[in-house]
Order: structure tokens, then C-alpha cells, then sequence
């Protein structure tokens, strides 16, 4: 959706966020602007143990922000109690984690539906989605991204290869259509011939969803796939050498 002036409106808006771990000394954070815009991807590029999961974590609602520094689809995370954060984060964002965090005894299928257990919002839109329901999109999100065979979309994550684990949780990430799409290195452990195939997938299904994509890594290859590209050092006053 557009604003008055025909820009498009912000799918995150970040100001004044500082952070700080308990017993550091100092902050790790200390970012005065940041914003994606709806339907935006961007690349956010800086070197490990800067500080870019600890920024994450606070745009998903994982640990304690102070009000007015963080607004997801109009909603100021720092008002909300960690229940409420919990909540939302369900409903609105998306995650994939450096370390895919699947449940290890549950299929690919199972994995990718998880979130619609968790959000009725999401159950909704992935079920209107498909005229086989939820199952139906999270076959069609895997197929999209190159799993469609039967025999890895029952299997349990513990029997895939790190590559089709990833893919698992990125399809997790999608399904439901959030407005916010977050990767943390999700890269990392891919080989270099099929990260730009994965990028590509990543970024198509997220048009598709109408989800804005923050995606952070140091791996600076993968940048011009991109519509913006970031520099975390630059964003982050703190430079703070722990994340």
C-alpha cells in the first residue's frame, strides 16, 4: 500500500534502537535509522559478531526494546509485552535462522506447516492460498523451491542434506505470507554454486507474497540480487564487537 505522497509505505521503521547485553560494557546497538519498505528486499552486509543477529533479535520481538525505536506493519514492538511480542511475531515476521532450527522429528511437510499451528492469521491466509488447504501450500512452497518430490517431503529433517534443510526453513518462513521476511546468514553452509539459485527462489516467492526481505550476511557475492544494499558498520554506531 502507498502513502498520501505515492512512496511506498514502511514494512519496518527502526529509530534511536539502542541495545545493550546485561553485565557488557557497552551497547551493541546504537542505530539511529533503518527502514525497508513493503515489498522491498534488502542486503544487510557486515562482518560476523557485529551485531546483525542481535539486531534481528530485536526486530523479532526476541528481547526487550525500548518503545517508538522499532514499528512492524504499524505496530510498535516496544509497547507489546513479551506475550503479545510472541504473538505477533507468529503473525507478521518470518524467520530463517543461520541455523535453520527445524524440529528434527518431524518431516519436511510438518515443518513448513509449524507456524499455522502457532498463527491463525497465517493458517488463514496459507489455507485460502490453496484449494488444498494448508498441506497444499506448504507442498506448493517446497515444490517452488525445488523439493517437490514425495519422498523429501516426508522425510524427517533429520534425513535431509543441509541444503534441502535450508530450503525447508525458508518455505517455513513463507508460508502464511508474513510481511516480514528475516534471514540470518542462511547461506552460510550452502555451497557457492547454488546460493545464487537459492537467493533467487527466495527472493521470487517473497514478490510473490507481497514480503518485504531483510536479509543479513557478510557474504558480499550475494549483494547485487538485491534491491538495496546496507552496510551494518555504517548503520550501527555502537560497533560493538559481540552479537
Amino acid at each position: 500500500m502507498a502513502t498520501g505522497n505515492g512512496a511506498k509505505r514502511a514494512a519496518l521503521q527502526v529509530k534511536r534502537l539502542g541495545f545493550t547485553w546485561p553485565g557488557a560494557a557497552g551497547p551493541v546497538l546504537d542505530i539511529p535509522a533503518l527502514s525497508v519498505a513493503a515489498g522491498e528486499s534488502v542486503f544487510l552486509r557486515g562482518r560476523s559478531g557485529s551485531g546483525k543477529s542481535t539486531l534481528l533479535a530485536a526486530i523479532s520481538g526476541v528481547i526487550d526494546v525500548g518503545a517508538d525505536s522499532i514499528h512492524i506493519a504499524e505496530t510498535d514492538l516496544g509497547r507489546l509485552s513479551r506475550a503479545a511480542r510472541d504473538r505477533f511475531r507468529g503473525d507478521h515476521i518470518g524467520v530463517i535462522f543461520q541455523l535453520f532450527n527445524l524440529v528434527p522429528y518431524l518431516s519436511a511437510l510438518d515443518n513448513v506447516t509449524l507456524p499455522c499451528r502457532f498463527s491463525t492469521r497465517r493458517r488463514e491466509r496459507a489455507a485460502a492460498a490453496h484449494r488444498e488447504g494448508v498441506a497444499g501450500e506448504a507442498a506448493r512452497l517446497l515444490q517452488a523451491l525445488d523439493l517437490g518430490e514425495s519422498a523429501v517431503l516426508h522425510a524427517r529433517a533429520t534425513e535431509l542434506s543441509v541444503g534441502q534443510q535450508q530450503r525447508v526453513a525458508a518455505a517455513r518462513a513463507l508460508i502464511g505470507a508474513p510481511g516480514l521476511v528475516l534471514a540470518d546468514e542462511p547461506t552460510s553452509a550452502l555451497d557457492e554454486d547454488i546460493k545464487g539459485e537459492f537467493i533467487d527462489l527466495l527472493l521470487s516467492e517473497c514478490r510473490a507474497a507481497g514480503a518485504s526481505l531483510l536479509f543479513v550476511s557478510h557474504d558480499r557475492s550475494l549483494e547485487g540480487h538485491f534491491d538495496r544494499s546496507l552496510d551494518f558498520s555504517a548503520l550501527n554506531r555502537a560497533g560493538s564487537a559481540a552479537c
